[in-house]
């Protein structure tokens, strides 16, 4: 055990940690010369509240004081130029200063301070500087009268019966430049939406009088016709010519060529598509007016369809007559019809450390029809103490995805808000825990998943069939029945099986890569095995020992299971973020069954929940594993982790991340403070975990809580993650001794007084620190 590396991961991490406090304390000046000046501050007098603070952004990039870490970074690994890591020292450099202060004048006169003027100051005290901008702003103008000239009357009636949806500006409102290129924009977009693919920015112009000694301004629109026309043509949509290249981009030899109706005409190089698989999610018609929200909406869904690499947005070409008539022609690059990606999580904690290696092969195009067939399979272990393998689980599965809603009955569309999905799924389980039991597990299911919104999200699992068997170790079982704990043995060594069906509802997924503030909504129900107790009340199924109906000669479980995950982001700013989440879960079993489905039970700990522990090591409740087996050493280490389940789970999270630098090593490099609460409970007093049920009057003393810190390397498509968590709150123990890290600071990283009990007691570490390494965020 003392070969064992972890330990010197913890020196590793504490050493990291110490050099970046050090870092911070080194002279930021050091790295530029003598006759330079590095800009330390920016100041912002005499400026309205609301505008202050964009008012800042116009100062020019090279004058924006650097972030510490970012220049220290700089410092130390761009040598001689030759790398780009961290932020170059921002010098203080005159023309610059001077550019910036025109920017924000004319940042302050396009909010309606026309006659603003703006003056800069430089302070400069030990080769830094603070760069002060005065404003006087003077009188803001408002708009005094609007009036409009048009001379294309289909347009004057389209803007007025849209005018209060588009517009933002009124008589009476502050005179803004923004809010005029806003409503430049807007119009422009109404044109492109109602028929007018000609219709250029360029046409609509604002002409606008001030009164200076009045400090008000009259403004007048105007939108003119094309060169020596009368009005703007409206164009309708006529053919479509679809081309599918080779994956390479190439379209060379022969096609796949088809006519598919009047307005369809498909030509695959690939040779490995249908026309449907792009037709359905093309939603310009012929006959329809052309429509620049339908254009983008088709580039949009060809490209959710995951079996494309670039879907350009469709073009157009005028017909040579007066009909006002559009071809389109749309030209797309397949993806390679095979891959395979393999993904990995690395766990440490004090003496154990474990793994989750898997691999996915994809085929995206089965049966021509831009179907997606997935092959899956997962490995897990955790090893205990370095020397043997705690427990593994193999997980391997099949699923085939078809881009639409299929059905024995005709379905609507539903591509307008996103890409609906029918998902055939087959999956299959092996779990091993060291000397106690090996479970296998069968699912198989058919699942809808569509978009009602652009925010809501529906997926609806109406078969799913599971079937689960566990075999207990011989010695495993002996001491189980000797110590009357049946519920276990009838938990992890039964076989059984139930039928049911799934619903789940997200509300603004779309939105979770974003740094919007918002919130996002994720609730499931599952219900099982209802049609199969109706079954066996109709049909006289016989009963077992226990008199619980058997099908098949099978027990079958009743339960019905519902989980909610709320989120609430909030921007700081750039991209800073501040994350809550809360998890609450409870599962009921019913009717036929005492006890869920093992996998249908809560577990927490691991790096996506409360990551101070390990996954399935914590809970349930105030259940203390030492107290509970005494000096029975051998069934203590045997069942030490068979405990931690319940039918009820409250997990909360608290994160605040943030950018340490934009470019290290080629990815931004952020970080992220968080505090992890919560647990899982047993659903009623259980003889097997004293102190484990869930009670109200009980809730905090029974609830865990972790802090911690970590990195993220940012690399656009994907994210790794580094967590160190510490146990901050473990609730198996009592009073003020659950504070463990207050109350035992010292023995953070050395062995004490406390940690030599706990070893007597459970045969085993107490490990505050757990590293979490993974890829994506934890939520």
């Amino acid at each position: 055990m003392k070969a064992y590396s972890i330990p010197a991961v913890y020196r590793l991490t504490i050493l990291s940690i110490l050099l970046l406090i050090i870092g911070s304390g080194c002279s930021i000046t050091r790295g530029i010369k003598k006759d330079q000046t590095l800009v330390r501050k920016i100041t912002i007098k005499g400026i309205d509240e609301q505008f202050a603070e964009a008012a800042v952004n116009y100062v020019d990039k090279e004058q924006q004081p650097n972030n510490w870490l970012n220049l220290q970074f700089y410092y130390t690994f761009s040598k001689n130029g030759k790398k780009n890591i961290g932020e170059a020292p921002s010098i203080l450099d005159s023309n610059l200063v001077e550019y910036s202060r025109l920017q924000i004048e004319r940042y302050i006169q396009n909010r309606g301070y026309l006659k603003a003027k703006v003056t800069d100051s430089v302070i400069i005290k030990k080769q830094k500087a603070e760069l002060v901008f005065t404003t006087e702003e003077g009188p803001m103008f408002r708009i005094r009268k609007i009036s409009d000239s048009i001379a294309d009357k289909n347009i004057r009636n389209l803007f007025y019966k849209n005018r209060n949806i588009i517009s933002h500006i009124s008589p009476g409102g502050r005179f803004d430049t923004d809010s005029l290129a806003h409503d430049r924009d807007e119009l422009y977009l109404l044109m492109k939406r109602n028929g007018y693919y000609d219709f250029f920015r360029q046409y609509i112009n604002y002409n606008y009088d001030s009164t200076f000694n009045n400090s008000v301004v009259d403004v007048k629109m105007i939108i003119d016709n094309p060169p020596g026309k009368t009005e703007h043509p409206v164009y309708t949509i006529n053919n479509t010519l679809v081309t599918i290249s080779r994956s390479n981009g190439r379209t060379p030899g022969k096609a796949d060529t088809l006519q598919v109706d009047s307005q369809f005409r498909f030509v695959d190089f690939s040779g490995r598509f249908k026309p449907r698989s792009v037709i359905d999610y093309t939603f310009q018609r012929k006959g329809q007016i052309y429509n620049l929200d339908q254009q983008t909406l088709t580039t949009t869904r060809l490209s959710e369809l995951n079996v494309f690499r670039n879907v350009p947005n469709p073009t157009y070409e005028k017909l040579a007559d007066s009909s006002n008539r559009l071809n389109t022609k749309i030209d797309i690059v397949p993806l390679k019809k095979m891959s395979d990606r393999v993904e990995g999580e690395v766990l440490f904690s004090g003496g154990r450390f474990g793994y989750n290696v898997g691999n996915t092969f994809t085929n995206r195009n089965m049966f021509k029809q831009a179907a997606i067939l997935q092959v899956k399979i997962n490995w897990s272990i955790l090893f205990d103490n370095g020397q043997s393998i705690q427990n593994q689980e193999l997980r391997a599965g099949v699923n085939l995805i078809y881009p639409r809603i299929l059905t024995p009955f005709s379905f609507p569309s539903l591509g307008k808000f996103g890409v609906p999905h029918t998902t055939f799924s087959s999956n299959y389980s092996l779990f091993f825990q060291k000397d106690l039991v090996k479970r296998e597990s069968f699912i198989n299911s058919i699942t809808y998943d569509f978009f009602e919104t652009g925010r809501k999200q529906h997926t609806i699992t109406p078969i799913n069939i599971e079937f689960s068997r566990g075999t207990i170790d011989t010695a495993a079982q002996t001491e189980l029945l000797k110590q009357n704990r049946l519920a276990y043995i009838k938990l992890i060594g039964r076989t059984t099986f139930t039928t049911g069906s799934q619903y789940t509802f997200q509300y603004n997924a779309i939105e979770l890569n974003s740094y919007k503030n918002f919130t996002y909504f994720r609730g499931s129900l599952d219900i099982g095995g209802n049609f199969l107790n109706l079954a066996s009340n109709l049909f006289n199924a016989p009963t077992d020992a226990d008199n619980k109906h058997k099908i098949f000669g099978y027990t079958f479980s009743q339960y019905a299971k519902t989980e909610l995950d709320l989120r609430i982001y909030r921007t700081l700013g750039g991209e800073r973020q501040f994350v809550f989440r809360i998890n609450p879960g409870i599962g009921v079993p019913y009717g036929n069954s005492d006890e869920l489905i093992f996998e249908k039970n809560f577990y927490t700990g691991g790096a996506n929940d409360i990551r101070a522990w390990l996954p399935r090591t914590l809970g349930p409740g105030q259940f203390n594993r030492g107290t509970y087996y005494g000096t029975d050493t051998t069934n203590r280490s045997r069942l030490k982790y068979i405990d931690q389940f319940g039918e009820i789970k409250i997990i909360a999270n608290a994160e605040y991340r943030y950018t340490l630098a934009n470019n290290f090593f080629g990815a931004k490099l952020k970080g992220a403070v968080f505090m992890d609460a919560g647990n899982v409970w047993r659903l009623g007093k259980k003889a097997e975990n004293p102190n484990g049920e869930f009670r109200f009057n009980n809730l905090l003393q029974s609830t865990a809580i972790g802090i911690g810190t970590g990195l993220r390397f940012d690399l656009s498509f994907f994210v790794f993650r580094l967590d160190a968590a510490f146990k901050f709150k473990d609730p198996q123990f009592n009073g003020s001794d659950q504070w463990v890290l207050l109350k035992h600071p010292g023995e953070l990283f050395s062995s004490g007084s406390f940690k030599a009990d706990y070893n007597k007691l459970n045969g085993e570490n107490y490990n505050f620190m757990q590293l979490n390494f993974g890829i994506g965020l934890p939520f």
